[in-house]
């Protein structure tokens, strides 16, 4: 499975701000046309990561074309045959996580800064995380945000996709867009609300719309 550029919505869970739950919220994105599911869990033992990841790769397996990826843990991602992994620059290093997933998973990587995108490049990741762009509470060891001017900075140093994240909500997505995101992220101001549909819906109609311009 291949990771196109323009993504829409890249959909990352979080136990701690979910309304419906993990299943609930992915089924939902799933039903929408998310075509990424990152899981995301800090604060689970081994065990529950591997319960809750094989139960979400099980939805994910029910629709077509949706990408199933876990945060950081390789030995999750293969103990469910997950799709990839998502990596910071503190977890395991690209190569070693390559080689224990093999040539046809996906490896993303967090970047911060034209350097650490280059690198990843340089390394064949599949795509990058780019961020932060705005000023998040969600995630506590983020970088300082940066604005959209670190996306189109980076999109004219890299030919790989470019998923941003950090402090992206409904008022701003659209500059997100604008400058050139493959795909974006948004935590707090989607899952935590009741029209979280909508919500997904109005990105990712962002992303039809503005890409064409």
């Amino acid at each position: 499975m291949n990771l196109e550029k323009n993504i829409g919505y890249y959909f990352i869970t979080d136990n701690e701000l979910s309304l419906m739950g993990n299943e609930a919220d992915v089924r939902l994105a799933c039903e929408l046309g998310v075509k990424v599911i990152q899981y995301r869990n800090k604060n689970a033992n081994t065990k529950e990561l591997y319960n809750e990841a094989h139960k979400l790769r099980q939805i994910c397996k029910n629709y077509d074309n949706v990408m199933f990826l876990i945060n950081d843990r390789v030995d999750i991602a293969i103990a469910v045959d997950a799709d990839g992994v998502h990596l910071g620059q503190d977890d395991m290093p690209y190569p070693v996580a390559r080689k224990l997933l093999g040539k046809k998973k996906i490896i993303g990587l967090s970047t911060h800064n034209i350097k650490e995108a280059k690198l990843a490049e340089f390394s064949n990741v599949d795509y990058i995380g780019v961020g932060a762009i705005y000023n998040t509470t969600t995630k506590k060891d983020v970088t300082d945000a940066q604005g959209v001017e670190l996306i189109k900075n980076i999109k004219k140093s890299v030919n790989i996709p470019i998923v941003a994240i950090g402090g992206i909500n409904m008022d701003n997505f659209e500059d997100v867009i604008s400058a050139g995101a493959d795909a974006l992220c948004s935590i707090s101001d989607i899952i935590a609300y009741k029209d979280m549909k909508d919500r997904i819906k109005k990105i990712n109609n962002g992303f039809n719309t503005l890409i064409l311009e």
